[in-house]
């Protein structure tokens, strides 16, 4: 982040390798928070009012919801570009940071869950993929579990469906080919060239929600709703048990106290700590983080506990060798 609080792009050398892209870095309801701009009767909190006077390229507090880009160098130096999560923001995020970061397509898509703001932005798809009005073009593979393959088929049945039936008009929509994948950590799956293994946590009690564990050369675990983990994933990721990650991307919700169905800071904090990952990028957040001020407090505590750890912000470019 440059001294203006603008997102630089990168020159042509830096887009070389591998890197991930974080779209989205709030909650369902992102950032800000519209009743904390509206209400009548107290002011907006410091993070919202910011958002009506800086620009959000320049405002790391302006949060969409969460979802990260992983643009993935394979070994001949040809890019994928790999979705995981297609919220409500998807398409303000293709404008703002597509752009950007010079994204051209694409090429996989990989859902956590089938929640409003990790699906709703899906019909938007169609603006990332090549133009046909008769819809006759590749379809993007996205993966999905079963739980969420059957709630998508409610939800989205155009998108779905295989065949028009008789009588039906043709109408341009995004072309998918969906793959349902398993609730395992034993069953990874491959996106675009890159192996996946599913992390199946618990997003509140009656919720099972998935994580990633990506990457051969480095090993960055994606985890974007969690309010407890099972103890076979937790032993896949944690120092201790399947071996040290290189990157924890992971949920807090709320800056004190707890919550049903995700992670908040105290928690987050004490759970890495126990996965004691080299690296730790905090998602999910509500207005109430404000990213200089809390990034200054996690300063200090990554001196003391020796973890780094800071809150992403939306437009961050981190490169990684996968």
């Amino acid at each position: 982040m440059m001294e203006d609080g603008s997102i630089p792009a990168e020159n042509g050398s830096d887009r070389d390798g591998s890197a991930l892209i974080f779209l989205g870095t709030g909650c369902s309801s992102a950032v800000p928070n519209a009743m904390c701009l509206i209400q009548k009767s107290d002011s907006p909190c410091h993070v919202c009012s910011q958002s009506l006077s800086i620009p959000p390229e320049r405002n790391p507090n302006y949060r969409g919801n969460t979802s990260l880009l992983v643009d993935y160098c394979q070994s001949d130096g040809n890019h994928k570009y790999i979705q995981i999560d297609v919220g409500k923001t998807f398409r303000e995020q293709v404008l703002r940071w597509f752009t950007l970061h010079s994204i051209p397509q694409v090429d996989s898509i990989v859902l956590t869950h089938e929640h409003a703001d990790a699906v709703l932005g899906l019909d938007d798809i169609r603006s990332v993929q090549p133009f046909s009005p008769t819809n006759d073009i590749d379809p993007t593979p996205i993966f999905v579990s079963r739980y969420a393959m059957d709630s998508l088929a409610v939800k989205f049945p155009y998108l779905v469906q295989k065949k028009l039936k008789e009588g039906q008009e043709v109408r341009r929509v995004a072309q998918l080919d969906w793959r349902v994948i398993e609730e395992d950590c034993e069953k990874p799956f491959v996106a675009s060239g890159l192996s996946f293994t599913p992390l199946p946590v618990m997003h509140g009690e009656d919720y099972v929600c998935l994580g990633f564990l990506f990457g051969e050369k480095s090993r960055v675990a994606y985890i974007s709703d969690v309010s407890r983990f099972l103890p076979s994933t937790e032993y896949v990721i944690s120092k201790s048990g399947g071996g040290q990650l290189d990157l924890l991307i992971l949920d807090t919700l709320y800056k004190t106290g707890s919550h049903n169905t995700h992670l908040c800071f105290p928690q987050t904090l004490e759970t890495i700590k126990r996965l004691s990952p080299k690296r730790a990028l905090l998602i999910g957040m509500t207005h109430e983080f404000d990213h200089h001020k809390d990034n200054e407090f996690l300063e200090k505590w990554s001196k003391r506990e020796g973890i780094s750890v800071k809150l992403a912000h939306d437009g961050l470019r981190v490169p990684i060798d996968l």
